[in-house]
């Protein structure tokens, strides 16, 4: 039996070969597709449950791919690109991936990332009100937060920034689009909020806030609410 179905959309042989095995050898269903036309088309037959895009296809750039899927589809995106500038990391997650590595990379790394987005069904997304990750758990509907059973106040800013990173659970969120959602379009380029309320958040929540083990930093990039 599959554990789930992934669209994978990738160009290069090599690279095709050693994903085939990587994920049909965990169980995955896989879908293949070499141009970007073809992979929007897979992805609206099949409707997989995680897409795997390379940004250097032959026939568009996978950011242009991002923002036509994510005018219909809701997989998860995880990108994989020799690509290595923050910029185009920024760029792709802020246009609508899930996530973003960089090649090459080990299978153990990729199935780590895939597991995570077949995990990221949010109580959001599923109408559900607990959210709970290590000893964290979170009442979305009165708004209390507790650690080990324990009720923690956070201010209303502090409350926005967690409630953010809930629902995208195992994504990473970036400096700008947190900003945006928690503060206003008008704070987008502000990032020494972020850092203060960040901050403040691990102090509050994280058993050692110099070692957090569940709001986590992607240097440079954004932040991530990591799923245990």
């Amino acid at each position: 039996m599959e554990n789930g179905l992934i669209l994978l959309i990738e160009d290069e042989a090599q690279m095709l070969r050693f994903l085939r095995i990587t994920i049909k050898g965990h169980g995955y269903g896989l879908i293949e597709a070499e141009t970007a036309k073809d992979g929007l088309m897979q992805a609206a037959m099949r409707n997989p449950d995680v897409i795997l895009l390379d940004l250097g296809l032959p026939d568009m750039d996978g950011i242009d791919v991002i923002k036509q899927l994510r005018g219909w589809n809701e997989a998860s995106i995880i990108v994989i690109s020799a690509r290595e500038q923050e910029e185009d990391k920024i760029r792709a997650l802020d246009t609508g991936a899930d996530d973003y590595l960089t090649k090459p990379f080990s299978a153990g790394e990729l199935l780590a990332r895939v597991r995570v987005a077949f995990r990221r069904k949010t109580p959001v997304q599923q109408g559900e009100h607990i959210f709970a990750v290590d000893d964290m758990k979170v009442n979305l509907v009165t708004r209390q937060v507790f650690i080990k059973d324990v009720e923690t106040h956070l201010t209303p800013i502090e409350y926005s920034l967690l409630t953010v990173l809930i629902k995208n659970a195992g994504k990473v969120v970036t400096h700008s689009q947190l900003l945006k959602e928690v503060w206003g379009a008008n704070y987008a380029n502000q990032p020494q909020y972020l850092r203060v309320y960040m901050a403040q958040l691990r102090r509050k929540l994280e058993s050692n806030p110099a070692r957090p083990k569940f709001l986590v930093n992607e240097p440079a990039i954004g932040y991530r609410l990591k799923l245990q």
